[in-house]
């Protein structure tokens, strides 16, 4: 029972929520036919970033310092995914009159403007990026990405500081 609950299997399974989770954003992006908008993107960046720290940590099965080096790690990925997810409900949640006219695109900013650029004019939001057009029981897609990464955040970090 002890080998179950040791970091490895705990940080796959991290791992495979995030990859759950990144094939329910491609399955809504070609199934269901929702375009991710920039910050959508930015969200799937951070949980990708989130769940290849959970393969690495099982793979590694760090050590007592290796496991604080992870806890950090899982901590910034977490936080980043939070933050961008929290921006995305805050502007899902302004008034009509207050919500932001649409910008260009991000592969458009990506080839055009420099990173520095790209990144604020992402993280201001846009028109697009307003719009709710998925929900289940009443929170939308980035509020429930905020649950879920601040909830595997907190996750990465319990197990790995645990001895």
């Amino acid at each position: 029972m002890s080998a179950m609950l040791s970091k490895r299997p705990l940080n796959l399974l991290g791992f495979a929520c995030c990859a759950g989770l990144m094939a329910y954003a491609l399955f809504a992006q070609y199934q269901l036919e929702l375009a991710p908008c920039p910050l959508c993107i930015f969200q799937r960046v951070a949980v990708i970033a989130l769940g290849m720290l959970f393969l690495v940590a099982g793979l590694h099965n760090p050590g007592r310092t290796g496991s604080r080096i992870y806890v950090a790690l899982i901590a910034i990925a977490a936080a980043a995914g939070i933050g961008v997810a929290g921006r995305h409900v805050w502007l899902q949640n302004l008034p009509p009159d207050k919500v932001p006219a649409c910008g260009p695109g991000l592969d458009f900013m990506l080839d055009a403007f420099p990173l520095t650029e790209v990144l604020s004019t992402v993280l201001s939001g846009s028109g697009e990026c307003a719009k709710i057009s998925w929900s289940f029981l009443g929170l939308s897609m980035p509020a429930w990405v905020l649950i879920t990464v601040a909830a595997l955040g907190i996750y990465g970090i319990v197990i790995n500081l645990r001895n």
